[in-house]
């Protein structure tokens, strides 16, 4: 069973994240990995010439580990002795977010990366400051972000937004989708945003219809101006508990989260994102 890796910076946004996490890790059945990265001044924006004395990155490390074990003391007060508890491993180290990652899921079983957003830029500003998206873009795992008013409730309905760019990616991606989908017995909806008529939707979902193979799956299209109205249209409308993308480049994920829509969206920041990579290697489950 793989596992769900969570990157904290103790904020509160990353504690609701990890909050949110833990409840879906209880739901498929998975266990947890809390990580922070200790950032030395080194690899900080205009740290200029900086001696980081050994002492101090001892103290660093020592106050992380306390802050961990405070968070997963915290989370395990909803420990529920009828249903499955998952088990939470701490882990520390200094480097970079990314290489942290790297190195966490070079070791250990990874399905799915959670980080926290903040609630007032939406994407421009995620936690660990500007890393996240160098995780979006660099990340070969499936990456939750989790805004801070996102409800910690059973994920029912998850909508997978696509333009049918690549649909081989997308076939991948919605087979990894079904491993989370099933244990949470949740609705997949395939959504499709256009904007002219006479595109060839229709021949794209029906080949996902024979090449997938789960009862809950759904399909809508949604004719809209832009991606971004298409979105808004969905999140108002559609009843969803998570969005689902995949992240290419030129993609719809791209087209939406620019840096024109980037604020627009912030207001549509209570529902979870899950990015997938794209190029997806194998049809390896999530867990």
């Amino acid at each position: 069973m793989k596992k769900i890796l969570v990157l904290t910076d103790f904020s509160a946004n990353s504690k609701h994240a990890l909050a949110y996490a833990y409840n879906l890790a209880k739901q498929v059945k998975t266990n947890l990995l809390i990580c922070n990265a200790v950032i030395e001044p080194a690899e900080m924006p205009q740290a200029g010439l900086v001696i980081w004395p050994a002492e101090e990155s001892e103290v660093l490390f020592n106050d992380g580990s306390i802050q961990l074990d405070i968070l997963k003391r915290h989370v395990e007060k909803e420990y529920d002795p009828a249903g499955f508890n998952p088990a939470i491993t701490c882990i520390e180290q200094a480097g970079t977010v990314l290489a942290m990652v790297d190195s966490i899921t070079a070791r250990h079983d990874i399905g799915m990366i959670v980080i926290a957003t903040h609630g007032t830029d939406g994407l421009t500003t995620l936690m660990i400051g500007n890393h996240s998206r160098e995780m979006i873009d660099n990340t070969n795992k499936p990456l939750l972000l989790v805004p801070p008013d996102a409800n910690v409730n059973a994920v029912k309905k998850i909508a997978f937004a696509t333009d049918f760019a690549d649909i081989t990616d997308d076939l991948l991606c919605i087979n990894k989708l079904i491993t989370l989908a099933k244990p949470l017995n949740a609705e997949i909806l395939i959504v499709n945003i256009f904007k002219k008529d006479g595109h060839e939707a229709e021949k794209y979902i029906h080949e996902l219809t024979v090449k997938t193979s789960y009862p809950l799956m759904y399909y809508r299209l949604i004719k809209a101006d832009s991606p971004y109205a298409g979105l808004t249209w969905l999140c108002d409308n559609g009843q969803i508990d998570m969005l689902t993308m995949v992240h290419r480049s030129r993609s719809l994920i791209e087209d939406i989260f620019g840096r024109s829509h980037t604020q627009k969206m912030a207001r549509h920041t209570t529902l979870p994102l899950l990015v997938f990579p794209a190029n997806t290697p194998s049809r390896a489950p999530i867990f």
